[in-house]
């Protein structure tokens, strides 16, 4: 649980740091060479530091295949079937929309709504997120992908300054994450009343 915390943080300050060390590094390069260069590296270097988010989604991934398995008592030889087919693609389609309507808003307000991301402050979150994500995976903690990368995308906005980062809308993101733990826990106590209910 500590990791939900201490991840945007560290995210937060390895993307501010390696903002700087960029900066410092290409203080004399021209901007057009220097958006050309991060924009390639973008695309390669911070692409190659992604076995560690991969890691965590596939742990998460196998972690939620295992609870849907259970709940339809396909684990420890309870059933031996599938569900009909129409409950998996029920399952497909509503994912499918979620992320076709909804997908696109999120990488807007973290791209350009948070702070304004050139591709070399890109390159700097995406590194630092990544950086992040290799030290947990490392430890073996689950941690968010989401977080992680968030804390690095204001990180390097803070660096520019700070009025570069619209601190209401972080605040936000934060309060929106503390608050889908209970609510997510008070959904799922209420169905579960409804689904006991129902079945007595």
């Amino acid at each position: 649980m500590l990791f939900i915390f201490v991840s945007p943080v560290l995210g937060f300050l390895l993307g501010a740091l390696l903002m700087v060390l960029v900066a410092n590094v290409f203080r004399r390069a021209s901007p057009l060479r220097v958006d050309n260069l991060f924009r390639r590296l973008q695309l390669g270097l911070g692409r190659a530091l992604q076995p560690g988010p991969r890691r965590q989604r596939r742990a998460e991934d196998d972690r939620h295949h295992l609870d849907a398995a259970d709940r339809l008592g396909l684990r420890r030889g309870r059933a031996t079937t599938l569900p009909p087919a129409w409950v998996i693609w029920c399952c497909y389609i509503a994912i499918g929309l979620g992320t076709m309507f909804g997908g696109w808003r999120i990488v807007k307000t973290m791209g350009q709504r948070i702070t304004k991301l050139k591709p070399v402050g890109g390159f700097c979150a995406e590194t630092g997120g990544a950086i992040t994500l290799f030290l947990a995976t490392a430890l073996g903690i689950p941690v968010s992908t989401t977080h992680t990368i968030t804390g690095a995308i204001v990180g390097v906005g803070s660096v520019r300054r700070a009025a570069a980062v619209r601190w209401g809308l972080a605040g936000n993101i934060v309060w929106a994450w503390i608050f889908t733990i209970p609510a997510s826990a008070f959904v799922a106590a209420v169905f579960y009343a409804l689904g006991v209910w129902l079945l007595l």
